[in-house]
């Protein structure tokens, strides 16, 4: 996830310089999304990966052969205040459709001027599961939403035998809360959670945690976080470095170059993730996509998240027959069986959350390995919670 920003891409896309008057036949998207500050690492590779995804469509005269699209973005510089402020610029230009930041906090403050606009919108990479309960289904999530990362977290953790399980989470973000639905769907399955730490964001130093971690006796047979850089590296180099060798399960946002980059400090730790490029798969065949566009592999899984963004707004006006955006919402909701980069999604029943199987990964030899690729026990996974701390 720790990309440069791609900004001749992002340029590329479609029409991202000037705001063209929208006709019956154009799908106008307004992205408010992050080109700077600590967000734009997840927004910029999803973008990139919405450019490959929309150099087919070009190509096949637009969307079902008739609907042109074309996309203008603001910088909404990772700044809850900015963003508000392009989200309603967009909104007064006219725009049918947003794509909203990957950052949940920034769309749970714009979820007013979404709703009261009446406009669809769907996030580049949240994986957050409230999005649709400020969005009263207007806002809808893309990725593997953290309650069902967590689930698979605990099926796979009870799977390996493990029974005592210590938490690392911050409650700065809604992301790094997810080893709260993780305990919830652990203790369904008759685990227990022995303790937890709290985190700053962006904290250097992790030798307070450590050490309480090192202490405990008997140690917890698994550490559960959904930390990420810059935290996740600071934390298991000081972790391993003290010698504590307890199993480490994380979400998908350590999947990044950073990670990878650590070697053997981060083998064996295993991650939840929305997709794998498996042999044959769809996936390895967008990364093939990807490698002509761009000269280059893709880094993490954030692209083709991308790539599945465009495919899911592709399968909703082709079923709406329109870009009126009432008409486009409501396809939107009922989307079955729509095949994206990373799977096959769903959003019929989700109530704005994608239906999509979690793939398991653990880095081995500096490589992802496939554990398992499923859709978690639907009776351990948590109800999405806006205070995830008021219901511990």
């Amino acid at each position: 996830m720790n990309r440069s920003l791609s900004l001749p891409s992002l340029a590329a896309l479609i029409c991202l310089s000037t705001m063209a008057a929208a006709d019956d036949n154009t799908l106008l998207i307004g992205a408010p999304i992050s080109k700077t500050g600590w967000n734009a690492p997840y927004d910029s590779p999803v973008m990139d990966g919405f450019a490959v995804a929309m150099d087919e469509i070009n190509a096949a005269g637009g969307i079902a052969g008739k609907f042109k699209v074309e996309v203008e973005t603001r910088d909404n510089r990772s700044d809850n205040a900015q963003n508000a402020i392009v989200t309603q610029d967009l909104i007064d230009q006219g725009v049918k459709f947003l794509l909203v930041a990957c950052d949940s906090s920034m769309v749970h403050a714009t979820a007013e001027l979404i709703v009261a606009a009446q406009l669809p919108a769907i996030s580049t990479c949240s994986s957050s599961p409230t999005l649709p309960l400020t969005g009263h289904g207007f806002i809808f999530a893309n990725a593997v939403t953290d309650n069902v990362q967590g689930a698979a977290q605990a099926e796979y953790a009870w799977g390996q035998g493990y029974k005592n399980a210590y938490l690392l989470r911050s409650p700065d973000i809604e992301y790094t809360q997810m080893p709260l639905y993780f305990a919830e769907a652990f203790k369904k399955l008759g685990g227990t959670v022995v303790g937890e730490s709290i985190y700053a964001l962006s904290q250097p130093d992790f030798s307070a945690e450590v050490t309480k971690i090192k202490q405990l006796n008997p140690q917890p047979d698994v550490i559960v976080t959904s930390a990420f850089e810059p935290d996740f590296p600071a934390f298991i180099r000081q972790l391993r470095g003290a010698g504590v060798k307890v199993p480490v399960v994380c979400g998908d946002g350590i999947d990044s170059p950073t990670t990878f980059a650590l070697g053997d400090v981060v083998e064996g730790v295993v991650f939840t993730s929305s997709g794998f490029a498996a042999p044959g798969s769809p996936m390895e065949a967008y990364q093939k996509k990807y490698q002509a566009k761009f000269g280059k592999a893709p880094e993490s899984i954030m692209d083709a998240l991308g790539y599945d963004l465009a495919k899911i707004i592709e399968a909703a006006v082709t079923k709406a027959d329109s870009v009126e955006p009432a008409k486009v919402r409501e396809a939107l909701a009922s989307l079955e069986n729509v095949q994206g980069a990373t799977a096959v999604i769903s959003y019929k029943g989700g109530n704005g959350t994608p239906t999509r199987p979690v793939n398991v990964l653990r880095i081995e030899g500096n490589k992802r390995v496939l554990v398992s690729s499923k859709a978690p026990d639907a009776a351990i996974v948590p109800e999405p919670r806006l205070d995830l701390n008021a219901a511990q």
